[in-house]
């Protein structure tokens, strides 16, 4: 998209190719804390699976993990009981809000990406379990550009760049989508502006962030809307209960859902095999 497309600041297509595979993996990644994604992706999960999708959330924030906090959940097993062979995938999801299956979080990727041909085998055999009984993979991936983030990010057919009005949420996101570009070749993203004073605010963002990335980097970025700020969502993380779900009427809510409208009408950019596909990407990641 050139110079013209970032001037219009226009939605996502609407119409999605026939053939699409039946689970679609997005990475939401932001390139600094701070900007709201892990509630984003928490939201977009709940009102995916209200339209009657099959919505699993994998926690890949290895660090700060948190999403089980926005959830009000309380999971003893993690993506690492199944890397050390002692669980089952099937055995460590936890079930959230709406139906919204949940990876609970791993303490490293070190492990993931040092395990030997028969462990990553025994990995991609249980993933494949579920590939079936999904239509969405979420990722909700670390803040910033560690390589825990790259991992995930580049594995994902998708990325979602979720970003704020303010002038350093903006440069870390363009140091993001740099890095995802040069070192992984990633070529489009879609981007939601979270926090926004309006849709001029938004628009203005996403403007500045889309003429610098595409000039210099020769990405594609998409703009799919943006979130206003919205005081209830600081009370619903205090509850621990989704913005969606404790306040469906309030702005950032009704935001949100447009957001989830969108991503479903929206075509997928590249081609995925469904999770299995997803994690052979990300296991040959970890070996770069």
């Amino acid at each position: 998209m050139g110079e013209r497309g970032v001037a219009e600041v226009r939605l996502g297509p609407a119409t999605a190719r026939a053939g699409t595979p039946a689970v679609r993996v997005i990475a939401v990644a932001s390139g600094k804390g701070g900007v709201g994604k892990t509630s984003v992706t928490a939201n977009l999960a709940v009102m995916l699976a209200r339209q009657g999708r099959r919505v699993c959330v994998l926690d890949a924030d290895l660090g700060l993990a948190n999403l089980d906090v926005v959830y009000g959940l309380s999971p003893r097993e993690s993506l690492l009981h199944v890397l050390r062979g002692d669980r089952r995938l099937a055995d460590v999801i936890v079930e959230g809000p709406a139906g919204v299956r949940v990876i609970p979080s791993a303490s490293g990727i070190a492990e993931l990406t040092a395990l030997g041909a028969r462990e990553q085998q025994t990995l991609l055999d249980a993933v494949e379990e579920l590939d079936g009984t999904l239509d969405v993979l979420l990722v909700d991936t670390a803040a910033g550009i560690s390589s825990n983030v790259l991992y995930f990010a580049a594995a994902a057919a998708e990325v979602l760049v979720v970003i704020t009005p303010e002038p350093t949420a903006l440069t870390d996101a363009y140091a993001l989508v740099k890095v995802l570009s040069t070192r992984h070749a990633v070529r489009d993203f879609s981007v939601v502006v979270n926090m926004a004073r309006g849709a001029a605010d938004a628009t203005a963002a996403f403007r500045r962030l889309a003429r610098a990335a595409e000039r210099f980097l020769r990405v594609r970025l998409e703009y799919q809307g943006y979130v206003p700020y919205d005081d209830a969502v600081g009370k619903a993380v205090r509850v621990q209960t989704p913005l969606v779900i404790g306040a469906p009427g309030s702005p950032a809510s009704l935001a949100l859902d447009g957001l989830a409208d969108r991503l479903t009408r929206r075509a997928a950019t590249s081609p995925t095999g469904g999770m299995q596909f997803f994690f052979r990407r990300l296991l040959e990641e970890g070996r770069g």
